[in-house]
């Protein structure tokens, strides 16, 4: 069993629970932004360091292998990247987008899921309602002329679902218990930690070609 602790917080088992239960329709991306001042690493770069977090969820919530990765970022300080974009290309057009950053003057922890029937705003900096739920969407018809796609938008409610409370750490070791005593393959399981370490070392190889498109 693989210590991804974010997959044991109230937010993310109410996005996984919203997902299975196809509250949002089909994904369409997941556009995440972690960064902060410091604290700077002396062994690894911001995507090591930050981004195993995000991976783990995408990891949990999308339950597909990327296609490809790409990432860019630049070093400014002490010669380990601080500041890197990365963008993995999924099946089923999913797209998923991750900000890290050592050098920004705020601390921000926001994620964006876009699915076809509703939107999804992640703010896990906030205390109450850490998830909101947009009633909003775009369809298109497609009509004879070139010109004639109709575009509607649909802009409805927006609610925020309740979240259970606790400590994720403390979830996670009761999860570890259960899967011992009851013998259950936990979720993030060996496997689980291999694929997040493949998607972080395409990503290092896309970052050390400037970009260049790694494939898995």
């Amino acid at each position: 069993m693989v210590d991804h602790t974010f997959l044991f917080t109230g937010a993310v088992k109410k996005i996984h629970q919203l997902i299975e239960e196809d509250t949002l329709g089909k994904l369409y991306y997941y556009d995440s932004t972690r960064v902060n001042l410091g604290l700077f690493q002396h062994d690894v770069n911001v995507i090591w360091d930050l981004a195993p977090h995000d991976l783990s969820i995408i990891d949990y919530l999308i339950k597909e292998t990327p296609e490809a990765i790409v990432a860019t970022g630049q070093t400014h300080l002490n010669g380990f990247e601080d500041v890197a974009f990365i963008t993995l290309y999924f099946p089923n057009k999913i797209i998923a987008h991750i900000s890290v950053n050592w050098l920004s003057p705020v601390k921000i922890r926001t994620t964006l899921i876009g699915g076809e029937k509703k939107m999804l705003v992640w703010n896990d900096l906030e205390v109450d309602e850490k998830i909101k739920i947009y009633d909003k969407g775009v369809r298109i018809a497609n009509q004879e002329g070139l010109y004639d796609l109709l575009v509607s938008y649909r802009c409805g409610d927006m609610w925020a679902p309740q979240i259970e409370q606790g400590e994720a750490l403390r979830h996670e070791l009761s999860y570890f218990v259960k899967c011992i005593v009851d013998d259950e393959l936990p979720s993030n399981d060996g496997a689980a930690g291999l694929r997040v370490v493949k998607m972080l070392q395409a990503a290092s190889d896309s970052l050390n070609k400037r970009g260049t498109l790694v494939y898995l």
